[in-house]
């Protein structure tokens, strides 16, 4: 599909009536976040403070890099809210794969509930589809019950039809997630993104595959939030409005959402 279609059905999707105010999306929304830090500058005090923003909050999980997975998980402990972390050579990918299965291991040890990974950005502009499955596919068998979301990196792979190939390949590979971004990159989630991804999974819901979604990197408004909440609900349908399939990655966004709820 070129582009100028996707942005003519995204248009169209965005101007329909739906179903809630915006206040309920927010919501609704509010409990689908990763609350998320990855900075360098990141210290104990201030993932501890995330941990009980987001257990104020009930998002969904919270995402830190490997060194805090235990600090989250004692943190979290008898709640609901997952220990997310990204591992295996975040964010470029540029580590061999021994490398990469070695900082999942320790990081499922260390108490996380879910890994967001990167595919092998290089690999992938170069035609070694084969690589960027076979690491997906190894890193899904380490993670065996525990969640995996695999970032495409939408912004690197700039066009619609790589956009549809990594898809494919994070979910014929183990993917329960895919997700676009790191947010290191200059250009980070986009609603064309999510359309084609979205795409993607509808097809396989067919085959009785469902695959969660997650956009990530940019959203931090509740302006730039709701028409992914839209999308999602307009491609996918309700069942998808949860935790289990729906995720949305961000830091300031959980504040802006929790204030639309307020009175």
């Amino acid at each position: 599909m070129k582009i100028e279609e996707i942005q003519s059905s995204v248009k169209e999707i965005l101007s329909k009536e739906y179903p809630f105010t915006e206040k309920e999306i927010c919501g609704r929304m509010l409990h689908l976040v990763d609350l998320t830090t990855l900075d360098g500058a990141d210290t104990k005090g201030k993932v501890e403070g995330l941990c009980q923003k987001a257990i104020r909050y009930q998002t969904a999980a919270v995402c830190v890099y490997p060194y805090y997975a235990s600090l989250v998980k004692d943190a979290l402990k008898g709640t609901s809210i997952r220990t997310a972390c990204v591992a295996g050579g975040f964010p470029a990918s540029q580590l061999p794969l021994n490398v990469k299965l070695h900082e999942v291991e320790q990081t499922l040890e260390d108490g996380a509930d879910e890994i967001d990974m990167v595919i092998s950005q290089g690999a992938f502009l170069e035609g070694d589809y084969k690589r960027v499955g076979d690491e997906v596919d190894a890193i899904k068998r380490l993670c065996g019950k525990h969640r995996l979301k695999v970032i495409l990196e939408t912004g690197t792979l700039q066009t619609p039809e790589n956009i549809e190939k990594a898809s494919r390949i994070a979910i014929e590979n183990g993917a329960d997630f895919i997700k676009t971004s790191t947010g290191k990159t200059p250009v980070s989630a986009t609603l064309e993104a999510v359309y084609v991804m979205a795409n993607v999974i509808k097809k396989y819901e067919s085959q009785g595959l469902k695959i969660g979604i997650k956009p990530a990197g940019g959203i931090s408004t509740v302006e730039s939030a709701i028409p992914y909440f839209k999308l999602v609900w307009s491609v996918l349908g309700r069942e998808w409005i949860n935790p289990l399939y729906f995720r949305i990655g961000a830091s300031r966004l959980a504040d802006a959402l929790h204030a639309e709820t307020q009175d």
